[in-house]
């Protein structure tokens, strides 16, 4: 194990593939790089595969891991892979940074590295939140910087998005799986029994119904999550399934570092000099990362507190943010290739998600685990107030946002616009309107009791501190 750790640590430790790279430079990508093959024979442990995500999630790319996308397209320039840039070199009007629409940074690291912002200075965690000099400007074609439009506000038709942070994802992510398998199984019913109406509902939340009849689906009363019955509890919007699912986007979208199994081996898709950009296996060691971070915790309950609680349920709070969610088992599974309808196939690993660093509790009933995240996992109308202005059909709906660690991560929102939780709750409208009123018509007392709850909801303290320490014993 330690032999590997000092591996990864040691990013010259084989020679560049590319015979361009100057002498004395090399990519910062960690070698021996990590083989889907070696993952699936069992050759690496829990710790083993969460360290060499850790290498992933830290490491600074640089132009000769596939860093920046290639030439610009001219009849694309605003997906990954053709992007132009706000440098004008190595390539001609196109270098590595953009800023707006991708192109931003060089380590997941720079987005994700706030535990808590409720401490001076904030206190570092690896996983965590972002500020909002880090919100991520998604796919504009205009800012009207200076209003010239007469607004009132800079105009700006993309997605602003302000990073949320990692901890806990493991139990998020087994819930969604779990909740998918659910809608699934009521689908199939439906296909046996036409002209019959079902209704969808999964861990106890409300997804509409289902009808099959003459051949096909009515998916014209599904609600709250997309027609394939694919919940996706990550991305504002819910589009990813899993952490896998996100990453592979993300390393495009702000590294331009194309991974194999998008573009496959030995494909320069972005013409920028660099092949096999990002490994399945490296991808993989990410996702196992990702969702063994340590999950949120809430501290003992003050009598005010307490009183919170129940005002956060009596108004109506609860019916979006469930506070807890258990799942049938304890074990996370990771697929490759991924089949997101069917979370069974294509296992080639399992966490114990009570074991790992995730630490979740059992389930007072079952073998499975608590996820305390506060939320449904469900997309929801929050009103005009909080929409978005890029013209799709989603701009006014956001999946529930989980609410563990809340105390420690303004700004709020998705898009980080409110700097305190009474901000936040006052935004809300839509699905929300009336648990908003509610809540803006209580008395300044129940209003501090209800906050008080909130601000047990703390992120943990120390994640990935076992990494931590034996990288730096390692160094």
């Amino acid at each position: 194990m330690r032999t590997l750790l000092i591996a990864l640590a040691l990013a010259c430790a084989s020679a560049p593939a590319n015979s361009q790279i100057p002498p004395g430079e090399q990519p910062n990508l960690p070698r021996p790089r990590v083989q889907q093959a070696d993952i699936q024979a069992g050759q690496l442990s829990l710790f083993e595969l969460r360290s060499a995500g850790l290498r992933m999630f830290a490491t600074p790319f640089n132009i000769h891991d596939g860093l920046g996308d290639g030439p610009m397209n001219p009849s694309n320039p605003t997906a990954p892979g053709g992007r132009p840039s706000l440098q004008s070199s190595p390539w001609a009007g196109n270098g590595m940074f953009l800023r707006v629409n991708g192109l931003d940074a060089q380590t997941c690291m720079e987005c994700h590295s706030v535990g808590s912002n409720a401490t001076v200075p904030f206190r570092f965690a690896v996983g965590g939140v972002g500020g909002s000099n880090n919100n991520v400007m998604a796919k504009p074609t205009a800012i009207d910087v200076g209003d010239r439009s007469g607004n009132g506000f800079a105009a700006f038709d993309g997605r602003f998005i302000n990073p949320p942070f990692l901890f806990g994802s493991g139990g998020v992510e087994l819930v969604a799986k779990e909740m998918t398998l659910e809608l699934q199984r009521v689908r199939e019913r439906a296909r046996r029994h036409p002209d019959r109406r079902f209704r969808l509902v999964a861990k106890g939340v409300e997804f509409g119904s289902i009808l099959f009849s003459n051949g096909t689906y009515d998916l014209s009363r599904v609600e709250g999550v997309d027609t394939d019955l694919v919940v996706r509890p990550f991305g504002r919007k819910g589009e990813f399934a899993t952490a896998r699912a996100f990453d592979v986007e993300a390393m495009q979208f702000h590294f331009g570092m194309q991974p194999v199994e998008v573009f496959g081996a030995g494909v320069d898709a972005d013409q920028d000099g660099v092949t096999d950009e990002i490994l399945p296996g490296e991808l993989s060691a990410l996702h196992v990362f990702d969702t063994n971070l340590e999950r949120p915790v809430q501290q003992p309950l003050s009598p005010s507190a307490q009183h919170g609680r129940s005002l956060f349920q009596s108004i109506g709070c609860t019916d979006c943010h469930v506070p807890a969610i258990d799942t049938d088992s304890r074990w996370l599974t990771y697929s490759f290739p991924e089949v997101h309808a069917d979370p069974r196939a294509n296992v080639y690993f399992a966490a114990d998600l009570t074991r790992s660093p995730a630490g979740f509790d059992r389930a007072p009933r079952g073998p499975g685990i608590r996820v305390p995240m506060f939320s449904d996992l469900k997309r929801h109308d929050m009103g005009p107030r909080l929409s978005e202005a890029t013209g799709a059909p989603l701009d006014r709906f956001f999946v529930t946002a989980r609410l563990w660690g809340v105390a420690d991560t303004a700004p709020y929102l998705h898009d980080g616009r409110a700097t305190t939780l009474s901000d936040a709750i006052e935004y809300h409208g839509g699905e929300a309107q009336t648990a908003r009123d509610r809540f803006m018509a209580l008395p300044p007392f129940d209003k501090q009791n209800l906050l008080a709850f909130l601000r047990t909801l703390r992120t943990p303290l120390e994640p990935a501190a076992d990494l931590l320490a034996r990288t730096d014993e390692d160094e």
